[in-house]
């Protein structure tokens, strides 16, 4: 968990940033000091929520670290007592609701993320969207749409991750303007199609001669002798179109998706004119066996086919190969299983140093693929995993043989590929900006850090947080007696264009008008009676229970509507928070 004390320069109270890898520890220990200091349970999980950020990462259940409870329970056992270093004060039974799931045997890190935070987010659109999916069940009697997790798609540090050779290229495009500071690099022609191709030959020899010198080494470290190690000298063209794949090899990743036509992909490789290598590398987790396997029958069918010097494996991935490999890869492949991938940080990283992407649509590429700027990959829906790996492997092979690679070797009187450079420029000028960490630092300050300070401040004050935790007991306990016992349309069958005027009468029980937002909910009726994207408008009261709202019906077919009332308060961000909404009838 990251804190921040003052974000963007302006005073504010701490917020606090946390994901799945230690998520809610800090957010636990904070609560159990408001409670040692006398304040409710309540009280304490409202001012922490107000200022807490969760980051959820990986959209695949297996991802997220689940633990047995009893496990859980034994190792916060000591908060009872008072004990533990960790978070003396805070109740363990509390706690442990908090990383509850329908697995009663099972504590969630996830789920006590989302409980501990006001604010939530995925790191891609698409990432966005599925962990709405994911977690919909946190959030009962609200639709997927509603549920409050949003997206901040990540980015990757310019400095860090581009090589000297292009840094100059990179700052003639944003026209001498700071990296952290331009929106968009607009001089997309300021480096001419000579120089640029120059970088990026010389950026894929010093790759291939990084390569050759680390599998010399592995070969060495396996007890191979030097005598018979003379083929390491000269695996690799550095002139031949070179594919990169590094990251963590996980499953769903699909290391070995390209040898699912062993003898095509054979082909393309030991093509006398227009050759094709791969340089890969990563790391399996240590208890993921599948991934494991991946490594082995790629290396393996390297060795099989006599193509050990077009599919390179490098051991030992770490942060200065990938530097490496980024910049000096032609093309940067990424396959994994739609949309399991969150966001692929790795593809960025190779953009930034002119690199190509060839993608399948997920993670960060989803919201930016652009023919004219790399090669998107068909996703296979509706079919099982055999099939859909066969087509997408399939479709693979016909874009690398068929238009990356008469592009890339399609040359000029100067042996320059114009079409092939071309297509670097729009990629860097267009997706570098985007994928940049400085657009996504200011997406969560703007988005998120900024609205975190404003309620961390307002809870900071605990007399407000005390007054919003009593607050929702009570509105919990009055609840069932709030109904929508009338809704009306005062206009009749309006047409598209036309105002319709929805009217209701709420009876709130127990609770005050301030207490509850009612809304008209509008919208075209679909297939099977559901309300197609419905827009949702603020009710005006009119006293006595009566509420009313004009929505303009913009579309085609039949308009339906209804009204619903459900929870409102300054701290409280979305009403999904608490699961509470009424209905006519």
């Amino acid at each position: 968990m990251q804190r921040f004390c003052e974000v963007s320069g302006l005073a504010q109270p701490d917020v606090f940033h946390m994901n799945e890898g230690h998520a809610g520890f800090l957010g636990i220990e904070r609560i159990g000091q408001l409670i040692t200091a006398g304040e409710s349970f309540e009280t304490a999980l409202a001012t922490v929520r107000a200022s807490t950020l969760f980051t959820t990462h990986t959209p695949v259940p297996a991802g997220i670290d689940r633990f047995d409870m009893h496990l859980a329970q034994r190792y916060l056992q000591p908060l009872a007592d008072g004990t533990s270093r960790l978070a003396a004060g805070a109740p363990v039974a509390r706690v442990l609701e908090l990383g509850g799931e329908d697995d009663p045997q099972r504590f969630n890190m996830a789920h006590l993320g989302l409980r501990l935070a006001q604010y939530a987010n995925g790191v891609a659109k698409l990432h966005g969207a599925v962990s709405r999916e994911m977690f919909k069940d946190l959030y009962p009697n609200f639709d997927v749409a509603e549920v409050p997790i949003t997206s901040i798609t990540n980015g990757v540090h310019v400095p860090t991750w581009t090589r000297g050779p292009i840094k100059s290229v990179i700052n003639s495009m944003a026209g001498g303007r700071d990296v952290a500071t331009a929106d968009r690099w607009e001089n997309a022609d300021a480096v001419g199609s000579a120089e640029l191709w120059r970088i990026r030959d010389e950026l894929r020899r010093e790759l291939v001669e990084r390569a050759r010198g680390l599998s010399l080494e592995s070969w060495e470290e396996r007890g191979a002798q030097e005598a018979e190690l003379g083929w390491t000298k000269n695996i690799l063209n550095p002139d031949a179109l070179t594919i990169g794949f590094a990251r963590r090899v996980s499953t769903y990743k699909r290391l070995t998706l390209m040898l699912q036509q062993p003898e095509r992909l054979r082909r393309i490789l030991l093509n006398e004119d227009r050759p094709v290598q791969f340089v890969i590398a990563g790391k399996a987790h240590p208890a993921d066996m599948g991934g494991k396997q991946l490594l082995q029958q790629l290396v393996q069918f390297a060795d099989d086919a006599g193509v050990r010097d077009r599919i390179v494996f490098i051991p030992d991935y770490n942060i200065s190969l990938g530097k490496f490999l980024v910049a000096g890869s032609d093309i940067w492949l990424n396959n994994p299983i739609r949309p399991q991938e969150a966001s692929g940080t790795s593809g960025m990283k190779a953009v930034m140093n002119g690199c190509l992407t060839m993608s399948i649509s997920d993670g960060w590429w989803d919201e930016i693929a652009d023919d004219e700027l790399g090669w998107t990959i068909p996703t296979v829906s509706n079919a099982d995993a055999h099939q859909r790996d066969a087509w997408e492997a399939q479709a693979l092979y016909d874009i690398l043989e068929h238009e990356i690679v008469p592009m890339f070797y399609d040359r000029d009187s100067q042996g320059i590929p114009q079409a092939w450079v071309d297509k670097v420029r729009r990629s860097m000028s267009q997706v570098g900006p985007k994928v940049a960490a400085e657009r996504m630092v200011r997406d969560y300050v703007e988005q998120l850090y900024l609205p975190a300070g404003r309620t961390a401040r307002i809870a900071a004050d605990l007399d407000r947080s005390r007054r919003f935790a009593d607050w929702q007991q009570r509105v919990i306990a009055g609840w069932n007696g709030v109904a929508v016992t009338e809704v009306h349309n005062e206009v009749g069958n309006p047409t598209a264009g036309d105002d319709a005027r929805i009217s209701a009468q709420v009876d709130l029980g127990s609770l005050l008008p301030e207490d509850v937002l009612v809304e008209g909910v509008a919208g075209r009726v679909g297939e099977f009676g559901e309300l197609e994207n419905p827009v949702r408008l603020p009710m005006v009261p009119l006293g006595e229970g009566r509420y009313e709202v004009a929505v303009r019906t913009n579309e085609t077919g039949e308009f339906g509507y209804t009204v619903r009332v459900v929870p409102n308060h300054e701290l409280l961000r979305s009403p999904a928070e608490m699961g509470l909404v009424r209905f006519p009838g």
